[in-house]
């Protein structure tokens, strides 16, 4: 099913779509009381993520927006990345799909072509299924004391990855 997927940047005239893929799964889903309102990088990607040189994608299946993932990139302090808006909808996680993995692989690869050393990651205690993804892919948990002090933190985050680029393998397919 690899092939079915397609996976391109998107600019702000998908920030409806993505905004209507995340809010259910992070509402519904997950019941984290988050709003649009408390999430305006939904609203301006661009501004948000590629004019500090971060960049954000989704995955197509087909004509389907399936999934996001999200590249922060601050500017102060060594280069290294956020991740932020890793989502994929439910009847796409896993196999045969593996959507996740391909929003993640091409992430890390940009991160790694744009010079960054580091990624970090939040998110919540009750994704379970994400925790696990992210350790499968070499990120290491650590404590939010032991994050970058430019780390944006979103407020509703309580478990923290990071992925050392330079010592760690590219993620594969």
């Amino acid at each position: 099913m690899d092939s079915l997927i397609t996976i391109i940047p998107l600019s702000n005239d998908y920030s409806r779509p993505v905004a209507e893929l995340i809010l259910p799964i992070q509402r519904n889903e997950f019941n984290v009381p988050i709003t649009l309102t408390d999430q305006p990088d939904l609203l301006d990607l661009e501004a948000a993520y590629f004019d500090p040189g971060g960049h954000f994608w989704g995955a197509f299946a087909g004509e389907e927006l399936a999934g996001t993932i999200g590249l922060l990139a601050p500017a102060t302090g060594p280069p290294f990345g956020v991740i932020r808006k890793m989502f994929v909808k439910k009847e796409y996680r896993g196999a045969p799909w593996r959507i996740a993995q391909q929003l993640l692989t091409t992430l890390i690869a940009y991160s790694r072509d744009s010079g960054m050393e580091d990624l970090y990651l939040g998110t919540i205690s009750r994704m379970h299924a994400a925790h696990r993804f992210y350790e499968r892919n070499g990120f290491i948990r650590l404590e939010k004391e032991n994050l970058p002090p430019a780390f944006p933190r979103m407020a509703v985050d309580d478990v923290f990855y990071h992925l050392p680029l330079l010592s760690s393998k590219p993620a594969e397919l």
